[in-house]
């Protein structure tokens, strides 16, 4: 991709908590899926854009005040479920970014919600790695930082392992209180009720 994103363009904040990775090579990727499955796998780049894709709009609601919606790109979770047939007693679901320094878990039943997405494309343009690509968690229900960057692993669990944030005093639970958040969008600020962000356009 040249030139700046849409992402970049609207001034959606750039934020790594372990340290931006630099530039990724999607074309390199592969993305594995262990734990409490019956069919381990390793899905390569090619592989990874053969599986369904689903288009969702759905805002990204960050911890730190602000949100950005749109058409977001990618693989349902519960797709990648089924491919790997997990287990009895999985539930939940662990993500592992690039570097193995930043995971964290969700509950399986958000995991297996309809815009639940593995992403790789906002509005149609390939995620770069500021804002997460070559793929990365889409987590709409919770705050952002349930939708963990550059997602190498997913990997399914009985039960939750607190990551990054979690270990850090975030919730883990991670469920978005109401208040005043920024609509990236829009540029204005807005009050949100508790739970996930409504839908909501440029106004």
């Amino acid at each position: 991709m040249t030139g700046q994103s849409l992402l970049k363009k609207m001034g959606t904040p750039v934020f790594w908590a372990e340290g931006h990775p630099g530039p990724l090579r999607r074309e390199d990727w592969t993305l594995d899926i262990a734990g409490m499955v019956r069919r381990p796998l390793t899905l390569t780049w090619e592989e990874i854009l053969k599986l369904p894709k689903t288009v969702e709009y759905a805002r990204l609601t960050s911890v730190t005040r602000w949100s950005v919606g749109g058409r977001w790109g990618g693989v349902r979770l519960a797709e990648i479920c089924e491919l790997a047939a997990l287990r009895p007693g999985a539930a939940f679901a662990r993500f592992h970014s690039y570097r193995g320094i930043y995971t964290t878990s969700i509950p399986l039943e958000i995991a297996r919600k309809e815009r639940s997405l593995l992403a790789y494309e906002f509005e149609g343009e390939p995620l770069d790695a500021d804002y997460g690509g070559p793929i990365r968690a889409l987590i709409p229900y919770l705050w952002g930082y349930k939708s963990a960057k550059s997602v190498v692993m997913v990997e399914f669990l009985r039960e939750s392992v607190p990551g990054y944030w979690e270990v850090r005093g975030y919730s883990d639970t991670a469920e978005i209180e109401a208040g005043e958040v920024l609509d990236v969008n829009t540029g204005k600020r807005r009050l949100i009720p508790a739970g996930e962000v409504v839908k909501f356009w440029k106004s």
